[in-house]
């Protein structure tokens, strides 16, 4: 059993890839992760990245969540997708121009808070996060926020932009394990072996966390799988709700996989027998 309590995807004929970061390395099987923690289950749409999403996922079982990550203007890290307020919440604005008083003040569907990131910790101290880093803002306060809570093997971060994830991993000196840029994940796709990947990017990735297909190109094919495997690293596959597709990339090898129906996931991973306690 995982040290992070719940549940976790449990394939008894997988061998764990070491990659030096025990949020990867300890629970055996697929990672099932809760992305915005669930945001299409049945009778949770509109209450993606909610205190009341995460905490349905992990009363269904799930060890790890998934979040982005925002700062507001005066230094406070929040949960939440969008650089404003608009889309899903009651309010309006751009977070970073924003106080947190102002921000609490916003209700995600009309009823519930944008959650802190430390509000999720200190909710669910046995959980992991996936947390991608959505703004510039954020990255020394996500940095110091680890260092304060020494809650280096409970995180995975990652971020579309380069600048983000570099500047991050100098602040962290490696200690933390971290996802991809789409330049790096390139590199893995491009390249003949995935020990050259991994030496040209300059061993930082510890995992791919990539999207099944690109429109008609597919990303997560057996050769990706095969060299992300060859040089230690994950391959982590999102967003995905089909049970079909589950499957199919569970039989391929994919080391976790992010979805927005959570009841969908679990339902698979029982079924198949790779869910325990």
């Amino acid at each position: 059993m995982c040290p992070v309590s719940g549940h976790h995807a449990h394939p008894q004929s997988r061998r764990r890839r070491r990659t030096g970061h025990p949020y990867l390395d300890d629970p055996p099987g697929v990672l099932a992760f809760a992305h915005r923690g669930g945001a299409f289950h049945p009778g949770l749409e509109g209450l993606e990245n909610t205190m009341a999403a995460f905490r349905h996922a992990v009363e269904l079982g799930y060890a790890y969540l998934e979040t982005d990550v925002h700062a507001t203007r005066d230094g406070v890290l929040l949960a939440f997708h969008d650089t404003v307020l608009d889309r899903v919440t009651d309010s309006a604005g751009e977070i970073a121009a924003l106080t947190h008083d102002e921000v609490r003040e916003a209700l995600v569907d009309g009823r519930e808070s944008v959650p802190t990131l430390a509000e999720l910790f200190d909710a669910f101290p046995e959980t992991r996060f996936n947390l991608d880093l959505k703004a510039a803002g954020a990255v020394d306060l996500l940095a110091r926020f680890i260092e304060d809570r020494d809650a280096h093997d409970r995180v995975l971060v990652g971020s579309f932009r380069r600048a983000h994830l570099t500047r991050f991993r100098r602040l962290t000196g490696g200690r933390v394990a971290t996802s991809a840029s789409p330049a790096e994940v390139a590199v893995f796709v491009l390249s003949p072996s995935g020990r050259l990947a991994d030496l040209l990017t300059g061993r930082r990735v510890s995992a791919l966390q990539v999207p099944h297909r690109r429109g008609r190109l597919r990303v997560v094919g057996p050769g990706l799988v095969r060299r992300a495997h060859a040089a230690g690293k994950h391959v982590h596959v999102w967003t995905v709700d089909d049970a079909d597709e589950m499957r199919e990339l569970i039989a391929r090898g994919v080391d976790g996989l992010m979805t927005d129906r959570t009841d969908i996931l679990k339902a698979v991973l029982v079924a198949d027998g790779h869910w325990e306690d």
